[in-house]
């Protein structure tokens, strides 16, 4: 099916939305079980004492709940502090967070102690980018000199009494919550769901579906199912398998019947290009490693070029450290949703 499209439908009792282009899955969240504390929560928590030789300090959060703070400068044991978490920890362990806070709509960013207005390069109509300098100013007028903005891309496909209503809408909770620094832990802010997320960060689509099994009529469940197997399909009969084990992300690639001297090359290639996506949806993050087929060493720097270009499009915070004396590829991925394996389990 071409074009693009956005269905919104449940799993189980939980919200999930999948992103459809061209029939293939792009993108796609769900609401995680009651258990995980997701990024975005917004807490006033209260600092602890620094943790010698980790770099930071532990956060008491509501609940019993435990937070690690690195932003550590200026504060005393006891202080209330607000924090916002930034990614997903391990059972047991406490959710990382941060003094940095972010108030994200779907045209507005709202960034407390980051002044300034900044508007997204992808908008580069220059009379359109002074209608919007202007629209926001007009909009921040009055507020804190600590508060900035951010414009999104998104604002290409909106009026102006829209995107006029999301920065108030953001202003005013930033204000409301900085207000409310002082007090015992408490959630402030909950994460947005998964159909919110869909409406916030996806691009707009040719379909929405928003009624119950939309899943089942886009193809969404037929692709999910695939991605709970742990061998991918590539072309030319090649393939990978992702494994994820307690310490890191196994990633095989195997060039299949081909016998042909460039075989280890393309396969590695088509599985590179591949793998971004398939590490998102299937919410896998941490170590990852590659046991790259077969290939000529004179094609290593195309391998790594393939590498930078595949995760850079990804736009996820990936960081590539690179050939092992094995000759494996090492590369590190920030942890931000809970695996699909969990999830659909």
């Amino acid at each position: 099916m071409k074009g693009s499209t956005i269905a919104l439908d449940q799993i189980g009792t939980r919200q999930a939305a999948a992103q459809m282009v061209d029939g293939v899955l792009e993108d796609f969240t769900i609401d995680p079980p009651d258990w995980v504390i997701p990024p975005e929560t917004l807490f006033r928590g209260k600092f602890g004492r620094p943790v010698k030789g980790m770099g930071g300090a532990f956060v008491d959060l509501p609940d019993g709940q435990s937070g690690f703070l690195r932003q550590t400068k200026g504060l005393r044991p006891g202080d209330p502090i607000l924090v916002q978490v930034t990614g997903l920890a391990e059972a047991g362990k406490a959710v990382p967070v941060t003094t940095r806070l972010l108030f994200k709509s779907r045209y507005a960013i709202v960034t407390p102690d980051a002044p300034g207005l900044n508007i997204s390069r992808q908008i580069d109509d220059g009379a359109l980018r002074a209608d919007l300098d202007a629209l926001a100013r007009d909009c921040m007028d009055g507020a804190g000199e600590s508060l900035g903005i951010i414009l999104r891309s998104a604002c290409l496909e909106a009026d102006e009494a829209t995107i006029a209503d999301d920065i108030l809408q953001m202003r005013s909770l930033a204000e409301h919550v900085l207000a409310d620094a002082a007090g015992k832990p408490e959630l402030l802010v909950a994460a947005p769901g998964a159909h919110e997320l869909a409406w916030r960060d996806w691009a707009a689509a040719d379909t929405l579906d928003d009624s119950l099994g939309s899943f089942a009529r886009h193809g969404v469940d037929d692709a999910l199912d695939k991605l709970t197997r742990a061998e991918v399909g590539l072309s030319h009969g090649a393939s990978m398998v992702i494994e994820p084990t307690r310490a890191l992300v196994a990633v095989d690639i195997n060039t299949g019947p081909d016998t042909s001297p460039a075989a280890g090359l393309k396969a590695n290639i088509a599985a590179i290009r591949a793998l971004p996506r398939q590490l998102r949806l299937r919410g896998l993050g941490g170590q990852v490693v590659i046991d790259l087929a077969p290939y000529p060493k004179r094609e290593k720097q195309v391998l790594e070029q393939v590498l930078g270009a595949a995760f850079k499009r990804d736009g996820r915070d990936t960081v590539l450290a690179g050939f092992t004396p094995l000759g494996n590829f090492e590369l590190t991925r920030k942890r931000d949703r809970v695996a699909l394996s969990v999830l659909l389990s």
